[in-house]
Protein backbone atom coordinates (compact mmCIF):
# COMPACT_ATOMS: atom_id res chain seq x y z
CA UNK A 1 0.00 0.00 0.00
CA UNK A 2 1.69 3.44 -1.35
CA UNK A 3 1.14 6.47 1.18
CA UNK A 4 0.28 9.20 -0.88
CA UNK A 5 -0.89 12.37 0.52
CA UNK A 6 -4.22 11.82 -0.53
CA UNK A 7 -4.82 8.22 0.95
CA UNK A 8 -3.29 9.49 4.57
CA UNK A 9 -5.98 12.02 4.40
CA UNK A 10 -8.58 9.78 3.52
CA UNK A 11 -7.44 7.31 5.75
CA UNK A 12 -7.24 10.12 8.65
CA UNK A 13 -10.86 10.84 7.70
CA UNK A 14 -11.95 7.10 8.03
CA UNK A 15 -10.67 6.81 11.18
CA UNK A 16 -12.36 9.87 12.71
CA UNK A 17 -15.67 8.86 10.94
CA UNK A 18 -15.71 5.27 12.18
CA UNK A 19 -14.78 6.34 15.40
CA UNK A 20 -17.71 8.88 15.95
CA UNK A 21 -19.68 6.43 13.98
CA UNK A 22 -19.20 3.59 16.59
CA UNK A 23 -19.11 5.83 20.24
CA UNK A 24 -22.66 7.53 19.32
CA UNK A 25 -24.40 4.74 17.35
CA UNK A 26 -23.17 1.88 17.99
CA UNK A 27 -22.24 2.07 21.69
CA UNK A 28 -24.81 0.33 23.39
CA UNK A 29 -24.33 -2.55 20.82
CA UNK A 30 -20.71 -2.45 21.41
CA UNK A 31 -19.64 -4.04 24.64
CA UNK A 32 -16.58 -3.90 25.60
CA UNK A 33 -15.77 -0.36 24.36
CA UNK A 34 -13.99 -0.26 21.02
CA UNK A 35 -11.66 2.14 19.93
CA UNK A 36 -10.57 2.95 16.57
CA UNK A 37 -6.87 3.30 16.61
CA UNK A 38 -5.57 2.99 12.64
CA UNK A 39 -7.08 3.40 9.44
CA UNK A 40 -4.97 2.42 6.05
CA UNK A 41 -6.67 2.27 2.97
CA UNK A 42 -5.52 0.74 -0.48
CA UNK A 43 -4.07 2.67 -3.58
CA UNK A 44 -7.23 3.15 -5.14
CA UNK A 45 -9.59 3.69 -1.63
CA UNK A 46 -11.47 0.83 -2.29
CA UNK A 47 -10.50 -0.84 1.23
CA UNK A 48 -10.15 0.30 4.51
CA UNK A 49 -8.13 -2.05 6.79
CA UNK A 50 -9.42 -0.81 10.21
CA UNK A 51 -7.92 -1.51 13.39
CA UNK A 52 -9.45 -1.43 16.79
CA UNK A 53 -8.19 -1.92 20.70
CA UNK A 54 -10.68 -4.18 22.70
CA UNK A 55 -10.97 -3.15 26.25
CA UNK A 56 -11.00 -6.26 28.01
CA UNK A 57 -9.24 -8.76 29.93
CA UNK A 58 -9.11 -11.99 28.06
CA UNK A 59 -8.93 -12.93 24.62
CA UNK A 60 -11.82 -14.37 23.87
CA UNK A 61 -13.50 -11.48 24.92
CA UNK A 62 -11.66 -9.44 22.49
CA UNK A 63 -12.42 -11.65 20.19
CA UNK A 64 -16.02 -11.95 20.70
CA UNK A 65 -16.13 -8.08 20.21
CA UNK A 66 -14.64 -8.20 17.05
CA UNK A 67 -16.78 -10.80 15.84
CA UNK A 68 -19.84 -8.42 16.68
CA UNK A 69 -18.11 -5.45 15.05
CA UNK A 70 -17.67 -8.07 11.86
CA UNK A 71 -21.24 -8.61 11.64
CA UNK A 72 -22.05 -4.80 12.17
CA UNK A 73 -19.70 -4.13 9.26
CA UNK A 74 -22.38 -3.35 6.38
CA UNK A 75 -24.54 -0.95 9.05
CA UNK A 76 -21.15 0.93 9.88
CA UNK A 77 -20.52 1.17 6.27
CA UNK A 78 -24.28 2.47 5.77
CA UNK A 79 -23.33 5.03 8.31
CA UNK A 80 -19.85 6.04 6.88
CA UNK A 81 -21.43 6.58 3.63
CA UNK A 82 -24.10 9.29 5.13
CA UNK A 83 -21.70 11.11 7.13
CA UNK A 84 -19.07 11.77 4.17
CA UNK A 85 -20.67 10.74 0.91
CA UNK A 86 -19.98 14.92 -0.16
CA UNK A 87 -15.80 13.81 0.71
CA UNK A 88 -15.27 10.45 -1.29
CA UNK A 89 -16.22 9.32 -4.45
CA UNK A 90 -17.54 6.13 -3.31
CA UNK A 91 -17.50 4.09 0.56
CA UNK A 92 -14.99 1.80 0.67
CA UNK A 93 -15.08 -2.22 1.60
CA UNK A 94 -13.92 -2.30 5.57
CA UNK A 95 -12.12 -4.99 7.17
CA UNK A 96 -12.00 -4.55 11.22
CA UNK A 97 -8.53 -6.02 13.06
CA UNK A 98 -7.61 -6.11 16.31
CA UNK A 99 -5.02 -3.96 17.35
CA UNK A 100 -2.74 -5.96 19.85
CA UNK A 101 0.07 -3.32 20.05
CA UNK A 102 -1.37 -1.96 23.67
CA UNK A 103 -0.76 -5.45 24.50
CA UNK A 104 2.26 -5.69 23.59
CA UNK A 105 3.66 -2.85 24.62
CA UNK A 106 2.91 -3.73 27.86
CA UNK A 107 4.50 -7.01 27.27
CA UNK A 108 7.56 -5.00 26.61
CA UNK A 109 7.36 -2.39 29.62
CA UNK A 110 6.83 -5.98 31.71
CA UNK A 111 10.23 -7.44 30.40
CA UNK A 112 12.08 -4.37 30.73
CA UNK A 113 11.14 -3.67 34.31
CA UNK A 114 12.26 -7.40 35.27
CA UNK A 115 15.69 -6.80 33.14
CA UNK A 116 15.55 -3.20 35.62
CA UNK A 117 15.73 -5.31 38.42
CA UNK A 118 17.78 -8.03 38.02
CA UNK A 119 20.43 -5.65 36.87
CA UNK A 120 19.72 -4.23 40.37
CA UNK A 121 19.99 -7.04 41.88
CA UNK A 122 23.63 -7.87 40.41
CA UNK A 123 24.88 -4.57 40.59
CA UNK A 124 23.87 -5.00 44.51
CA UNK A 125 25.72 -8.51 44.61
CA UNK A 126 28.45 -7.07 43.38
CA UNK A 127 28.89 -4.09 45.47
CA UNK A 128 29.12 -6.38 48.79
Amino acid sequence: MSKSIRTERVASLFQREIAKILSEEFADQLRPMVTVTGVRVTADLSIAYVDVSVLGESTSQKEAALAHLRDLTSQIRGSLGKSIRHQVKSIPELRFFLDLSLEKSARMDEIFGKIREERAIREQGNDA
